[in-house]
């Protein structure tokens, strides 16, 4: 297991709380904040369905932001690699993004890997009692190995890229997630419905009668 989470080292830092509620920010926004977690193998349509569900909610008018694995290994992760010490820094930082995000008031889509049960429960852990919904991306291997965009997984057979999750490194299977979409049988479509339905039943996104349905305390 990996250690929870690092050490801070500034002994002279305070948390400082933000002169406008969540009750506000719902109220304004017609929804509450939120992190949908999309994981799954490569290949299983994590990067396409939560941008169709970002395009999707976006026209709604909701505030909605995608974090995609490839993009912030591009700039804030960019300097980790994909050891298991690395995989997991990885995911502890876009865990604390995510809960950046949805404390202002967005919903924030991620769309990682993210192998390690521990790591997605460390990200869940961040957001209390806030909505955190995990979408597992259910996609046969063969599946994922046929679309194969980039050609990944067969430089990982041929042993050109290492630790390559599926193939040379471990997928752990969620125990738990709040929804499974079964990307190799469900058209698009029908996965990008059933999360609107499921941030509908989770009090995220307010009812035909308007922000003034949400929960109480959003």
């Amino acid at each position: 297991m990996h250690e929870r989470r690092p050490t801070i080292k500034s002994r002279h830092i305070t948390w400082t709380e933000s002169y406008v509620s969540h009750v506000e920010r719902t109220a304004r926004n017609g929804h509450r904040g939120a992190v949908v977690w999309f994981t799954g193998l490569s290949g299983s349509g994590k990067s396409t369905l939560s941008k169709l569900v970002e395009q999707e909610l976006f026209a709604r008018e909701c505030h909605v932001y995608v974090l995609d694995g490839d993009n912030m290994r591009h700039g804030l992760n960019r300097d980790l690699g994909f050891s298991p010490e690395d995989r997991a820094e990885n995911i502890r930082r876009v865990g604390e993004v995510a809960n950046l995000l949805r404390d202002s008031g967005a919903i924030c889509l991620t769309a990682f890997i993210s192998p390690y049960r521990d790591d997605r429960a460390r990200a869940r852990a961040l957001c209390g009692e806030h909505p955190f919904i995990e979408v597992y991306c259910q996609c046969d291997l063969a599946e994922c190995e046929r679309r194969d965009p980039r050609g990944l997984y067969r430089k990982a057979r041929a042993g050109e890229i290492r630790q390559f999750t599926g193939i040379s490194a471990p997928y752990e299977e969620p125990e738990d997630p709040e929804l499974v979409l079964r990307t190799d049988r469900w058209p698009p479509h029908d996965c990008v419905e059933r999360v609107i339905d499921t941030l509908a039943e989770r009090g995220v996104l307010a009812s035909p009668g308007g922000p003034e349905t949400l929960p109480r305390g959003a």
